[in-house]
């Protein structure tokens, strides 16, 4: 029986010539977030698609909890307890936040999504949304139109989505997108306290975030993990430097 939450071993795509991931293999343990960085173009929305369902590898395997969920669509895998958030909202804008909480709660419950108005009445899963948004400090605006919170504010929302979920790992990409400087600290302060809950695999370009939240962190350069390693082995990689932080610190 393993310990590890997720894991990919040797996840390989290619579009057309380009290689977006080559034989990656990455693990997330409990109660860890292990970062991954990389410059654009390095192949991250690859592997986060493959690793979400949302794009199938052309080799390779995912796995949650020991389970094998290489297969499975990106609804299976949230049931199983993979819940994601998006660097581009993802947020029905014209829904409430309690509506859009209820997405997740209701993903996580298994009911088919035709379903999702007559869901609201569902004193279970309105009681699971309305928790998540607590956590992230959105509950007072439950009944807020979408398109009226700040961008900030959709951010947090997502987590409560996810939140709902009841996951067993977080994959966030790119969380701190678009915050200022106040409101990533906020996130950072956020996503501290969530690791507890689970763990979290973390694509994100605020490297301040990123030293000040990782476990570990592996870098991704034209599709290939080029190192792995704590914050401050990654500081000090010279290949890790020429390739990405140089531009970063």
């Amino acid at each position: 029986m393993t310990d590890l939450v997720l894991e990919t071993r040797s996840l390989n795509k290619c579009f057309g010539a380009l290689k977006a991931t080559d034989a990656v293999s990455i693990t997330l343990n409990p109660g860890e977030i292990h970062a991954i960085i990389g410059p654009n173009g390095a192949g991250k929305s690859t592997l986060i698609g493959q690793i979400s369902g949302a794009l199938p590898p052309d080799s390779g395997s995912v796995l949650l909890n020991g389970q094998d969920v290489t297969t499975l669509p990106p609804p299976a895998r949230a049931r199983l307890g993979l819940a994601r958030t998006f660097q581009i909202s993802q947020l029905a804008m014209e829904d409430t936040v309690l509506q859009n909480a209820c997405l997740g709660a209701l993903g996580a419950s298994g009911k088919p999504w035709r379903f999702f108005r007559p869901a609201l009445s569902n004193s279970a899963l309105r009681d699971a949304a309305e928790r998540a948004l607590e956590r992230v400090g959105l509950l007072e605006h439950a009944a807020t139109r979408t398109a009226e919170l700040s961008h900030g504010q959709r951010r947090q929302l997502e987590v409560a989505i996810a939140l709902s979920l009841s996951p067993r790992a977080f994959v966030m990409d790119e969380p701190m997108a678009g915050l200022g400087t106040e409101g990533s600290a906020t996130m950072t302060r956020f996503l501290d306290e969530l690791r507890r809950e689970a763990p979290i695999l973390l694509v994100e370009h605020d490297m301040d975030a990123v030293f000040a939240l990782a476990d570990r962190i592996s870098v991704l350069v034209y599709g290939r993990i080029i190192a792995s390693g704590t914050v401050d082995e990654i500081r000090k990689d010279q290949a890790v430097r020429e390739a990405y932080l140089g531009d970063a610190e």
